[in-house]
């Protein structure tokens, strides 16, 4: 059992609530994220209404610096945001309602903390590799055929973000039937 479940403030979350916030913050070690960060996201998705620091500290029974800091990283991600509450000086927070939107959010922020350091590196050692007769040409040839595949990703992740998020979704809808669609244009690109 995880902490959540033991905190008497907790017990103030619908089980369905303490539950969820309980995955998310398991999906978070997965995704490689703090645990209390998922936590306290899942926390300010649910709410009903904004919720300060020392709301969300009591609620999931976190230490208060912990909280601070954990919301510091939401603000960065632009998955959560301050709001303000007539006659109270403290701060208030509430998350992203729209998913689409929060996935965006979320795919921008790996991009540019994962996908965009290693197209830099890759593109350092292609230029690197041309120059350097210790290199066999089918070292080379491996590095820039994997710098050609992240660069497409790139490309494919750019055109895809200024789509409008219905025609994503359709997109996404439609799954197999345009992977069936698309299947003998690719094999045609490639030969027999």
């Amino acid at each position: 059992m995880t902490e959540l479940t033991h905190m008497t403030d907790a017990k103030k979350l619908p089980p369905a609530v303490q539950r969820f916030v309980l995955h998310w913050g398991e999906m978070g070690d997965v995704w490689g994220v703090n645990r209390s960060v998922s936590q306290i996201h899942a926390l300010l998705y649910m709410a009903d209404h904004p919720l300060t620091a020392e709301d969300i500290a009591g609620r999931l029974g976190l230490a208060r610096s912990n909280v601070s800091l954990s919301v510091k990283e939401l603000l960065g991600w632009g998955l959560i945001s301050r709001v303000p509450v007539l006659g109270d000086r403290r701060d208030h927070y509430e998350a992203e309602a729209d998913m689409f939107e929060m996935v965006r959010r979320i795919a921008q922020g790996r991009k540019t903390r994962e996908l965009d350091p290693s197209l830099a590196a890759l593109r350092r050692c292609v230029a690197e590799a041309e120059g350097d007769a210790a290199m066999s040409a089918g070292a080379r040839k491996r590095l820039q055929a994997m710098l050609t595949f992240i660069e497409t990703i790139d490309r494919g992740y750019a055109e895809i973000m200024r789509l409008p998020p219905p025609t994503i979704l359709a997109l996404i809808k439609m799954g197999g039937a345009l992977a069936r669609f698309v299947e003998p244009l690719g094999r045609r690109k490639r030969g027999p």
